[in-house]
């Protein structure tokens, strides 16, 4: 079976490229991948990643087509989430109930998720139902922003800032309030065009109590006009230079956690480790790999508790792909977050 995909590397280079799909070994599924989003990491790669071409997309929907001898539980026609990187759940970390710890983890193998066709292992699907592709493929991100959430162990009434008003942050303030947040703040850059502008205006009706414009105001001032002692947590999606903001405004004894990267030269911050000592700050990585809280971010979106529907806004084909990839690098149309059909 032939499968077409995208690979890119910095400078907007994005391929197309065909592989051939193998008939599924014992252990594996071929599926049909109908949805798969564009995360940050993709425009990362495409911005700044000058080593050889990645394959693109790993935020993946898509039905079952065929399934090896050993497959149970999993039949053609079926939905799945595919889950880029998953535990082996018998290492000692999975054992012992830390599976984010495993080390001896299952991949797609370089596959791009933004493609017509995967073989995956069948301990990397999750079903689904009662959701269509498009919001189906929100549910690896959810995943990430839901670990962030639980990683920030947000007080009830709390406090939370979240840097970074991407499809990530905006899902991450979502949660925040849904863990128990009395008060949500999100910045952004300056509304200077229409991606800016959408997800500065998506912040508003998602709920946010505040919406710092960075360039137009200052983060620690806004903040500590409200909250003078600074937030309890901080939220970082940006990129690591938001850190420094971060830093600003967090409370005595307060938690930031991050998981905004930087492929680019710029993921070095100077931090005063006696600071964070005499202010007993928690610093805790937010990292999803291996994949988990994939079912019950598919029941978030299932059960309407977070909006797809506030943060999908453009679908687009192979045709479209490098005019779309390079309007959500540059912000000249409103996307908040864009959604691949690689089969149309």
């Amino acid at each position: 079976m032939k499968s077409r995909g995208l690979y890119g590397r910095q400078y907007l280079d994005i391929q197309v490229r065909e592989h051939e799909i193998a008939a599924p070994g014992d252990d594996q599924v071929i599926v049909k991948v109908h949805a798969c989003g564009v995360c940050g990491t993709d425009l990362n790669f495409v911005k700044d990643w000058s080593d050889d071409y990645m394959p693109l997309g790993h935020e993946i929907a898509a039905e079952v087509m065929e399934i090896g001898k050993n497959v149970t539980g999993l039949a053609p026609g079926d939905r799945v989430i595919v889950e880029d990187v998953s535990m082996c759940g018998i290492c000692e970390d999975c054992k012992s109930g830390h599976p984010e710890f495993c080390r001896n983890l299952f991949s797609i193998e370089g596959q791009p998720g933004m493609g017509q066709y995967l073989s995956v292992r069948y301990n990397s699907l999750v079903k689904f139902e009662g959701l269509d592709y498009v919001a189906a493929s929100l549910t690896e991100p959810l995943a990430v922003c839901l670990t962030a959430a639980l990683n920030a162990d947000i007080p009830l009434g709390g406090s939370v800032l979240v840097l970074g008003p991407g499809p990530l942050g905006l899902m991450s303030a979502r949660l925040a309030r849904l863990r128990g947040a009395s008060f949500v703040a999100i910045t952004g850059l300056t509304a200077d065009n229409a991606r800016a502008q959408a997800r500065l205006d998506a912040a508003r009706r998602m709920g946010c109590d505040m919406v710092i414009e960075i360039g137009k105001q200052d983060v620690e001032e806004e903040i500590k006009r409200r909250f003078p002692n600074g937030v309890d947590r901080v939220i970082v999606s940006a990129p690591p230079q938001s850190m420094v903001d971060a830093l600003k405004v967090i409370r005595y004894g307060g938690l930031i956690t991050f998981f905004g990267i930087h492929f680019g030269g710029q993921s070095t911050i100077n931090i005063d480790i006696n600071d964070l000592i005499f202010r007993k700050i928690t610093l805790t990585p937010t990292f999803a790999e291996p994949a988990i809280n994939f079912p019950i971010s598919n029941r978030l979106l299932k059960e309407g508790l977070v909006d797809a529907s506030q943060i999908v806004t453009h679908t687009f084909g192979f045709e479209d792909a490098l005019s779309t990839i390079t309007a959500n690098v540059d912000g000249s149309l409103p996307i908040i977050k864009a959604v691949m059909l690689p089969n149309g």
